[in-house]
């Protein structure tokens, strides 16, 4: 609907797409009857249009001859803006149908490098696949990082080990993959000899870890694994990334509990090898809002795989 301004005794209806629409499809055909048929609309509309746009912007637009419309200096001016204006119209248009079809925008994704290692390149080649205009930027945060990212709308998504259905209060856990804990060694040490290794033969070791107020939940699998305070390994270092961890273990510091996820990034650098008695799996997946489904985030979602 119109808005209406008053000028002088005349009431006129103000400037819309519609008026922008009309004076262009007449500029460019220079006739008010090519312009109603390109339109697909009757001449006397066009016309209308066309008088109330003069008498709103109190200019003469047109020189009127008998035959055809001329542009006077000041129409030239407006209808390269008009041009303009229509052009970021149809692209504004063209950008949000593409976000609403999860074609065009940004995710923010929170992720845990250790427990993604091998998931998420090859999720992001797929989702580059199907939604190239969708940039997805990537946030190495804690567990409690992401949950805080993910309430406050700061991140999208996050991926992260399943944790206790209380801590995910307005949020939904989407199963991706299930990893298994390995000890990792230096190739040099006693235990790279072993095919597996009992769990009491870490109670000894020098454990490297990842610090508790970041990563929690490793800590308490780590409880979970030397549940007889008595006979824990001491926990010689903490290291807040997996490749300070990692370089901590090969030079001979100490040894780590880690996830078999890290076998692609450790090389001929460190041995990994299965627990026994094998601790319970973990699951990782996708956390996201209840109540988001945009199309975007549904499409990465697919990408990853989830079960």
């Amino acid at each position: 609907m119109a808005c209406f301004a008053r000028v002088g005794r005349q009431t006129l209806p103000r400037m819309e797409l519609r008026h922008l629409r009309y004076f262009v499809a007449v500029a460019e055909e220079e006739n008010v009857t090519r312009a109603a048929a390109r339109l697909h609309v009757s001449q006397p509309p066009v016309s209308r249009q066309i008088q109330d746009l003069e008498a709103e912007l109190g200019v003469q637009l047109f020189e009127r001859t008998a035959k055809s419309l001329k542009l006077t200096e000041a129409g030239d001016v407006f209808y390269r803006e008009a041009q303009a204006v229509l052009q970021r119209a149809d692209d504004a248009v063209a950008a949000v149908r593409a976000v609403a079809g999860g074609d065009a925008g940004e995710l923010h994704v929170g992720y845990a490098p250790s427990l993604t290692v091998q998931l998420l390149p090859p999720a992001l080649r797929r989702f580059r696949e199907t939604s190239p205009g969708v940039k997805v930027a990537l946030h190495d945060f804690s567990t409690e990082q992401m949950l805080a990212g993910l309430r406050d709308g700061s991140l999208d998504a996050a991926l992260m080990v399943k944790i206790p259905t209380a801590a995910l209060r307005g949020l939904q856990f989407r199963k991706l993959v299930t990893h298994h804990f390995v000890v990792a060694v230096p190739p040099s040490h006693p235990l790279a000899k072993r095919r597996k290794v009992p769990l009491a033969l870490l109670v000894d070791e020098r454990l490297i870890a990842y610090p508790e107020a970041d990563y929690p939940e490793y800590h308490e699998s780590l409880r979970t694994l030397f549940p007889d305070t008595r006979r824990r390994p001491r926990i010689a270092e903490e290291h807040d990334s997996v490749t300070s961890l990692i370089a901590a273990v090969e030079s001979g510091r100490g040894v780590a509990v880690v996830t078999e996820s890290l076998r692609c990034m450790v090389g001929e650098r460190l041995v990994l090898r299965p627990l026994t008695p094998a601790p319970e799996p973990f699951c990782v997946g996708i956390v996201t809002q209840i109540a988001v489904g945009y199309p975007a985030l549904e499409k990465f979602v697919q990408a990853l795989g989830t079960k």
